[in-house]
């Protein structure tokens, strides 16, 4: 058994297993595990409509993904993905809807707004790392709070005591007819392309220059990174503003494509702390966070279909996505046992 077949059987035993268990769970429980699945499988793949939701649903999370992927390979844990997504959005959206221009200036710049306010809001605990030795975990959790409350403050300001901010104007929106069209008038926007240029955006500063370079080992060892002459505290800032503003991008997703607006927020939108999970199942890889996201978003857009097609209540689903996630997610485990079977057949 080659290491390519186990790269290959790792992740498809991985999500058999998670089926399983989550079968055994559904049957347990009263409900039929054949129709629950097939309510998911059409909730992902039934109609072009489907699909072309499925396929909006991932562009969050792939940039949501990136994120926190980003900071993982620096040596930085950011859990304050959310919190730059919602101030993402809310910059998207203003500068969305306050100015007139033409759309090959005004899409641009907008995104760039969406970029650089979640990277302002990654620049705080990057300079409190770098400067106090603050742990970036709590001051990112922290920050996702003053994020949601500060954003609702904007929007009640900026739309005068409402709870929600004018629409934006069209030469702002990712929003396509073609490809609405093409998907029976679904949501489907063009997010999908600025997230996968994202990924490629991410490979190149990783791999390709000097300063991801910097970044990469600044992670791995400050000490030996400083001995080497690399400005330390200079990169630790650095590595939580490229990762908000990746954030950033990931709501301007929802308010440039999905929703053309932001609504005042009730809580977390779930999709920062949906990130870490995207990561973790994409092994902090740019590819690996697109099958993460793929998976995370088909998953959690399907399962919406499973109530309504097989009444299953939403609880079981929950527990029947998590297994499937967590199964994936334990993919080291089964890889281990893989090449524990590979190493006993080469010796016999």
């Amino acid at each position: 058994m080659s290491n390519r077949v186990i790269n290959i059987l790792v992740p498809v035993i991985s999500i058999l297993l998670g089926l399983l268990v989550g079968a055994i769970v559904m049957l347990f429980s009263g409900y039929d595990p054949v129709n629950g699945y097939i309510a998911l499988w059409n909730g992902i793949f039934g109609d072009s409509y489907a699909i072309g939701e499925t396929i909006r649903q991932i562009s969050p999370y792939i940039l949501a993904g990136l994120a926190v992927a980003f900071a993982f390979r620096t040596g930085l844990f950011n859990i304050g993905v959310e919190g730059q997504l919602m101030v993402g959005w809310f910059a998207a959206v203003y500068v969305g809807a306050a100015f007139e221009l033409p759309m090959i200036i005004h899409l641009p710049i907008t995104l760039l707004a969406a970029a650089l306010a979640g990277a302002l809001w990654g620049l705080v605990p990057g300079i409190l790392k770098a400067t106090l030795r603050v742990h970036e975990v709590i001051v990112t959790i922290m920050m996702n709070y003053v994020a949601l409350h500060v954003v609702n403050a904007l929007i009640k300001t900026v739309s005068n005591g409402s709870y929600k901010t004018e629409k934006i104007q069209p030469t702002a929106s990712l929003r396509s007819d073609f490809l609405s069209n093409l998907t029976d008038y679904s949501t489907l926007h063009y997010g999908i392309f600025v997230a996968l240029a994202m990924v490629i955006v991410m490979w190149f500063i990783l791999e390709k220059t000097k300063t991801g370079f910097e970044l990469k080992s600044v992670g791995f060892n400050e000490n030996a990174s400083q001995y080497a002459g690399m400005n330390v505290k200079k990169n630790i800032v650095l590595s939580m503003v490229i990762s908000g503003a990746f954030a950033g991008l990931a709501g301007a997703m929802e308010g440039l494509g999905t929703f053309g607006s932001m609504t005042s927020l009730g809580g977390f939108t779930g999709i920062g702390f949906d990130g870490i999970a995207v990561a973790l199942l994409g092994a902090n890889t740019p590819l690996g966070v697109i099958f993460g996201a793929s998976l995370f978003g088909s998953l959690k857009y399907g399962a919406n279909n499973m109530p309504n097609a097989a009444n299953i209540p939403l609880e079981i689903v929950s527990i029947v996505v998590a297994l499937i996630i967590f199964f994936v997610a334990s993919g080291y485990i089964i890889r281990v046992g893989l090449q524990r079977l590979k190493k006993k057949k080469e010796a016999k």
